[in-house]
């Protein structure tokens, strides 16, 4: 029978033990015993399937895998230690010296610096793509392009990509393609319905969705995930068995958090567009984002980032920040608190000036990722520090 979202979130788990528990315990081990000796060559040789060793997997993060792979309709998984450690496997483990990357050019700090400053040293070349320009996508493909690599909507400008398109380019150049779906979630959209091969999330924000611990996973097609797993196998960035518990909990309340965030998150922008020291704002599924539609045809919800510019620039930013009474200024999103921050001078301070204009980071750009708490609060904060920011 096939199941609702809500209830794949809140009932997949790994398989009870003799002592019958109805939430499955913690395996704090690094190892597991063999029955016998033709049991434990079996399972190095891959004959059969069972965990060896907690680097390799564990019953936690087995589960956590499991549901993350169906929630985004996906194959296989692997999880790992972070987010970062996710997508830099997602690259490491598929390409090859000599590879191009196609990616759009709005794009995480970190993901920026792997792609400009560590994959070429591996000799893996990118090219970037305004995510407003598809026309311009399939001109930038190389003989040498292996992968397609995005997000959408993207962090902090909130851009979106057509995935649906994308999937039909990639299908006809024979491409992989790698989606960073961190500020959807698998409750907002499911990449792989539109052609990705790779679905990646730093399960740190809205999957963990209270700021505790650490993690990231990848999850797609099984033979890719066969070459994302012997990478990581033999190269260590897995999930540790403690996180992927609490993970695998918290995915059983991600659709009423999601809700509830993506419910702030348009209220605090309908807000903010109205108000006079306000020069732009972003949101998904605000009328006045030009890819409303898009965002429409692609997505449950908006997700729960809101990006705005103060008027001022960067100083007036800097006094909005520092007027600011109950939300946490924490370079972290997806959390129960609502969290701001100015990615201009924290999460792309290492982007040049030029590279930031190019991705719409202007100075007094604000970044709130909104929480849980009662709407009226989140409003009456944010707007007491516009007053005092004048």
């Amino acid at each position: 029978m096939k199941k609702h979202f809500e209830t794949e979130a809140v009932r997949t788990q790994s398989r009870k033990s003799s002592n019958r528990e109805h939430s499955v315990p913690l395996y704090l081990t690094s190892s597991f015993v063999f029955d016998n000796a033709e049991q434990g060559r079996a399972l190095f040789a891959d004959e059969i399937e069972g965990n060896i060793y907690s680097r390799f997997s564990n019953p936690n993060t087995s589960e956590f895998i499991e549901k993350m792979a169906a929630l985004e309709h996906a194959e296989d998984g692997f999880a790992f230690a972070t987010g970062m450690a996710a997508i830099f496997v997602g690259f490491g483990a598929l390409l090859q010296s000599g590879d191009h990357v196609l990616a759009c050019r709005s794009l995480f700090g970190s993901s920026h610096q792997l792609l400009t400053k560590v994959l070429p040293k591996w000799g893996i070349t990118h090219s970037y793509v305004d995510a407003s320009s598809p026309e311009l996508w399939e001109k930038e493909i190389r003989k040498n392009t292996r992968m397609i690599f995005i997000e959408t909507p993207s962090n902090p400008g909130l851009e979106l990509i057509d995935l649906e398109w994308l999937g039909n380019l990639k299908r006809k150049h024979n491409i992989l393609l790698s989606v960073d779906n961190c500020f959807a979630t698998p409750y907002l959209q499911t990449p792989v319905d539109f052609g990705a091969d790779l679905v990646i999330h730093s399960a740190t924000k809205f999957i963990d969705g209270q700021g505790r611990v650490l993690g990231g996973v990848i999850v797609g097609k099984k033979d890719l995930i066969k070459e994302v797993r012997f990478f990581s196998r033999h190269t260590g960035p897995a999930m540790s068995p403690f996180n992927a518990w609490l993970l695998s909990k918290s995915l059983e309340t991600l659709a009423v958090r999601m809700d509830r965030h993506c419910f702030n998150a348009l209220a605090l922008a309908v807000q903010l567009e109205k108000h006079p020291e306000i020069e732009f704002v972003k949101y998904p599924f605000l009328q006045s984002h030009p890819q409303y539609a898009l965002a429409k045809k692609q997505m449950k919800q908006g997700g729960g980032v809101v990006t705005f510019a103060v008027k001022g620039g960067y100083e007036r930013a800097k006094r909005f920040i520092d007027a600011i009474q109950m939300l946490s200024s924490t370079a972290n999103l997806g959390d129960t608190r609502t969290t701001v921050t100015h990615p201009a001078s924290t999460t792309h301070s290492k982007l040049t000036d030029e590279e930031r204009a190019k991705v719409g980071i202007v100075p007094g750009l604000i970044r709130i990722s909104a929480g849980l708490e009662h709407i009226d609060d989140i409003l009456a904060d944010v707007e007491q520090a516009l007053s005092k920011s004048r």
